[in-house]
C-alpha cells in the first residue's frame, strides 16, 4: 500500500478534537472540560481538607503529604519570589498551583484524557484573577495615582522618553502580563495534547488499517513513542503550573515594592 492511501485514510487530529458535545445531550451545557474542572476543584479541596482536618504534632501520611505540598509552594515560590511578605499570599498561590496542576494532568489520566487548561477561557480567568490581585496590592500600597505613576514614570529618565515609555509600561503591566500568562499555559497544553493524539491515533491507524511490515513497525514505534511522550507531557504539565504560579508570585512581589 502506498503513502497516498495513508494520507486519504488517516485524518490528523486538530482543533476539532478540543470541542466536546454536552454530556447529557442537546439542550444541556455540561461538557467534559466542565466535568474535569469540577472534579479538579473537588480533588484539591477534599485533599487539603482531609490533610488538615485532624492535624497533629506527629503528622500521619496524609497530613505529611498535605504539609509537604503546601510547604513546596510556600518555600519555593512565595518566600523565594516575594520574601516574608509573601506568607499572606501562600493560600492563593497554593490553590492556584494545585488547581492548574490537576487540570493539566487530567490530560494524561485514563478516561479523562483532556487538559482542561487547553481551553483558553480557564487560563484567561485565572490570569485575570492574578492581574487583579497584584494591581490591587500595588494600588493599596502606593495609592492609585502613586502606583500608576511609579509604573509609568520611573525616575531618572529624560522626560521626552516618557512619551513612549509611559504607555508601553502601562500596556505591559495591565494587558501583556495576563495575556502572556494565559497564552503560555493554553498553547503548551494545546500543543502537548495534540502531539499525543497524533502519536496514539497515528500508531493505531498504522497497526490496524495500514498493515504490512511497514505499518506494524511504524505503528509500534509511534505507540511506544506515545508512552515516552506521556511521561514528558506529565513533566511539562507540572512545570507549566509552576511557571504560572511563579510568575503570579513575581508580579505580586513587584507590586509590593515602593517603586517599579
Amino acid at each position: 500500500m502506498d503513502t497516498s492511501v495513508l494520507a486519504e485514510g488517516f485524518v490528523s487530529p486538530g482543533p476539532g478534537d478540543f470541542e466536546y458535545s454536552p454530556l447529557f445531550g442537546e439542550g444541556t451545557f455540561f461538557t467534559k472540560p466542565m466535568l474535569i474542572i469540577v472534579l479538579g476543584t473537588l480533588l484539591v479541596a477534599v485533599f487539603f481538607y482531609l490533610a488538615a482536618r485532624r492535624a497533629t504534632r506527629v503528622p500521619g501520611k496524609l497530613q505529611f503529604a498535605g504539609e509537604s505540598a503546601y510547604g513546596f509552594v510556600r518555600n519555593s515560590i512565595a518566600l523565594d519570589s516575594i520574601g516574608k511578605e509573601g506568607m499572606r499570599y501562600v493560600p492563593y498561590l497554593a490553590t492556584l498551583f494545585f488547581f492548574i496542576a490537576v487540570l493539566n494532568v487530567a490530560g494524561i489520566v485514563p478516561v479523562l484524557q483532556f487538559p482542561a487548561t487547553s481551553r483558553i477561557a480557564i487560563p484567561l480567568f485565572l490570569a485575570v484573577i492574578s492581574c487583579i490581585i497584584f494591581n490591587s496590592i500595588g494600588i493599596k500600597r502606593q495609592g492609585f495615582v502613586g502606583y500608576f505613576k511609579a509604573m509609568m514614570f520611573p525616575p531618572g529618565i529624560p522626560w521626552p522618553v516618557y512619551i513612549l515609555l509611559a504607555p508601553i509600561e502601562f500596556f505591559s503591566t495591565v494587558i501583556v502580563r495576563p495575556v502572556t500568562l494565559c497564552l503560555r499555559l493554553t498553547f503548551n497544553m494545546f500543543a502537548g495534547h495534540l502531539v499525543l493524539l497524533l502519536f496514539i491515533l497515528g500508531g493505531e491507524y498504522l497497526l490496524r488499517d495500514y498493515g504490512g511490515p511497514v505499518g506494524v513497525v511504524a505503528g509500534s514505534v509511534s505507540l511506544l513513542g506515545s508512552i515516552v511522550l506521556t511521561f514528558f507531557e506529565g513533566f511539562v504539565q507540572l512545570l507549566q503550573a509552576y511557571v504560572f504560579t511563579l510568575l503570579s508570585a513575581l508580579y505580586i512581589g513587584g507590586a509590593l515594592l515602593d517603586e517599579h
